[in-house]
C-alpha cells in the first residue's frame, strides 16, 4: 500500500477588527483546507460564515491545549491533509497559539507556509510615529515578580523601538512601571482598537500616558509602542533604587543573607553588585531597627 504524500500546514492571518481585511487568498485557503485549527471555534465559525466559507472541519487549538493537539494535527498532515491555522485575530503564532505546532511540523519534515495579513504589532508600530528602522517585539510583559522587573530593566536600556501587547485592565500599571523605570520623558504611543470604529492612537511621553490612562476605562486590544532609550543611556544602569529595594526586600524576606540577596538581585536586574549590597545593608538595618527609609549605598566591607 502506498504511503500518502504529507499535507501542508498553512498559517492564515485574519482581521484584527475590520472584517474587510480578510484577503481573497485567505478565503480560498480556508475554503480548501481539510481542517481549520482555531482558538475559538465559535468565533472563527462566525468569521468564516460571513466570508461564505464552509470548512470541512474546525478544531480548537488554544494556549491550554496546543501541546495535546499537536499529535492529532500531525496525524492529519501525515495523511496528506491541508491544515489551516488561525487565531481569534491577526497572525497566528505571534502572542497567539501556533508556534509550537509549527515547530513540531518542521521537525516532522512537513511543509509550512503562510498567508500573511493583519498583525496588530506591526500595524501599531507603523502608525506610532516612532522609528521603525530597528524595533523589537516584547509581547506581553510578565504580570509580576522578578521576571517582570528584569524585563522592565531591559526595556529601560533598549536601543530600539519596542512593541508590547497589554490587556486593557493592566495598561495603567504597566505605563506607570514604564515611567518609573524608563524615565518620564521616554516617547510612547498607546494604540488600541486598530481598524475598528473607535480606533485610537495616543502619542506623548510615558509619564503623560501614565497620567492620562490612570483613571480611564480601557477596552479592546492594546499595543504600546515605546521609543528607544536616549542616546548615551544604553549600557548605563537604568534601574531605580525603589525597584532594587523591592527585589532585595523580597529576597531578604525569604531568609537570604545580605550578601546572597545583593548578589542575586544584582544578577537579576543587571545592576552593580556594590550598589545592590549597599541597599541591602540599609534595608537590613531598617528591618532590624524599625528606622526610616532606604539609605545611600555603602561599600561592601
Amino acid at each position: 500500500m502506498s504511503v500518502p504524500e504529507p499535507g501542508r500546514l498553512v498559517l492564515v492571518a485574519t482581521p484584527i477588527g475590520n472584517l474587510a481585511d480578510l484577503s481573497p487568498r485567505a478565503v480560498d485557503t480556508l475554503a480548501g483546507a481539510d481542517l481549520v485549527c482555531c482558538e475559538d471555534t465559535r468565533h472563527s465559525g462566525r468569521l468564516l460564515t460571513r466570508a461564505g466559507v464552509r470548512p470541512a472541519r474546525l478544531l480548537s487549538l488554544h494556549q491550554h491545549n496546543e501541546q495535546r493537539r499537536i499529535p492529532q494535527v500531525l496525524d492529519a498532515l501525515r495523511a496528506g491533509q491541508t491544515v489551516a491555522v488561525v487565531s481569534d485575530a491577526g497572525t497566528p503564532g505571534v502572542s497567539d497559539p501556533g508556534a509550537a505546532l509549527v515547530a513540531a511540523a518542521v521537525d516532522a519534515g512537513i511543509a509550512v507556509s503562510v498567508v500573511p495579513g493583519p498583525n496588530a504589532a506591526l500595524a501599531a508600530l507603523v502608525v506610532s510615529g516612532l522609528p521603525t528602522d530597528r524595533f523589537c517585539f516584547e509581547g506581553f510583559l510578565p504580570r509580576k515578580g522578578s521576571s517582570r522587573r528584569r524585563r522592565l530593566a531591559e526595556l529601560a536600556g533598549e536601543p530600539r523601538t519596542a512593541v508590547l501587547h497589554e490587556a486593557p485592565g493592566r495598561l495603567a500599571p504597566t505605563l506607570a512601571d514604564l515611567a518609573a523605570v524608563c524615565g518620564a520623558e521616554r516617547p510612547v504611543a498607546v494604540v488600541r482598537e486598530l481598524t475598528k470604529l473607535h480606533e485610537e492612537v495616543w502619542r506623548g511621553t510615558v509619564s503623560e500616558a501614565a497620567a492620562v490612562f490612570a483613571d480611564r476605562e480601557v477596552r479592546g486590544e492594546v499595543v504600546v509602542v515605546l521609543g528607544a532609550a536616549p542616546a548615551g543611556s544604553v549600557g548605563a544602569d537604568p534601574v531605580g533604587d525603589d525597584a532594587i529595594a523591592d527585589a532585595l526586600q523580597a529576597s531578604l524576606g525569604e531568609g537570604s543573607s545580605v550578601k546572597d540577596a545583593a548578589t542575586a538581585v544584582a544578577d537579576e536586574l543587571g545592576v552593580p553588585r556594590r550598589r545592590a549590597y549597599g541597599l541591602a545593608l540599609a534595608l537590613s538595618r531598617r528591618n532590624i531597627d524599625g528606622a526610616g527609609g532606604v539609605g545611600p549605598p555603602e561599600a561592601p566591607r
